[in-house]
């Protein structure tokens, strides 16, 4: 049996594929190692996954998740991972690694994630050839639900929002600039804290050229600072993965033609092309 795991900041989207082709999918929270050791995870797999999941009987686990762009980041998942699939191969791979074998399968390509956080690269094919640093929800994560988050919670905090918005928000959520500010520099997880607001830019109806501006700025930051610096970025589709691209699917869109890509395929997960992906690369 094969476990496929496609882990986010937020969400882990998992599918065990039986010797018979079968597919069971469920979900876990997702897993950064910048956030999150190598003992909250397992602690939080045994709480979350389903109880009659076949462990022993698991002998490959493909993880692809966020945070892992070195090998004492990887390490942290992968020892959470042999901890809880002890007779299986681990191998550890980068959520961009996962985004572009879903999107452009053997093709070369220019693949991108919009979720949580941001990450784009070259894809050779196989493996990632070219990565410019997103740098993260601190310094840059253009583009993102953090990024988008940051940008919302900004204007609140010192009145730039519209009224009518910030209203709606203050119905909404019922926090102060001091209850932001605390949760961003207290607690755990501010990038999810951020990025979760981002749905409220989403369903925002009562000014929709507020929240469009929003979202245009942040993608137009997105294109500036990170894709229209990848060598001949123009000869590529734009192919890209999550909830972000695909719920602003249009504004993103519209932007990517202002910089001169033709727009490829946009997915708000990977999972189930990885899937299809690690069917035809079998190892047994």
């Amino acid at each position: 049996m094969i476990l496929i795991a496609d882990g986010g900041s937020t969400k882990t989207s998992w599918c065990l594929i039986e010797d018979s082709g079968k597919k069971i999918m469920f979900n876990t929270e997702g897993y950064n190692p910048y956030f999150s050791d190598t003992e909250y995870i397992i602690a939080s797999m045994r709480k979350n996954t389903p109880t009659d999941l076949p462990i022993k009987q698991i002998k490959e686990v493909y993880y692809y998740g966020a945070g892992v762009h070195s090998d004492e980041k990887a390490d942290i998942v992968k020892k959470a991972m042999q901890e809880m699939f002890p007779d299986a191969d681990i191998e550890v791979g980068h959520d961009l690694l996962a985004a572009s074998r879903a999107l452009l399968k053997d093709k070369r390509g220019f693949a991108a994630i919009l979720g949580t956080g941001t990450n784009t690269c070259i894809y050779d094919g196989e493996y990632i050839e070219l990565n410019i640093d997103s740098l993260a929800y601190i310094l840059g994560d253009e583009g993102s639900g953090c990024y988008i988050g940051k940008k919302l919670l900004s204007d609140y905090i010192r009145g730039y929002m519209p009224k009518n918005v910030r209203d709606t928000f203050w119905e909404t959520f019922k926090l102060t600039p001091d209850d932001i500010m605390n949760a961003i520099y207290t607690k755990p997880l501010p990038n999810r804290f951020c990025a979760s607001f981002s749905k409220f830019v989403y369903d925002i109806t009562n000014n929709i050229e507020y929240s469009r501006g929003i979202v245009k700025t942040s993608f137009v930051d997105f294109f500036e600072n990170l894709v229209s610096h990848y060598p001949n970025y123009k000869d590529y589709e734009f192919n890209c993965i999550g909830s972000v691209a695909y719920n602003f699917r249009n504004v993103l869109e519209e932007t990517a033609k202002e910089y001169g890509m033709k727009m490829g395929k946009i997915m708000r997960t990977p999972i189930d092309d990885l899937v299809i992906y690690h069917q035809e690369h079998k190892k047994h």
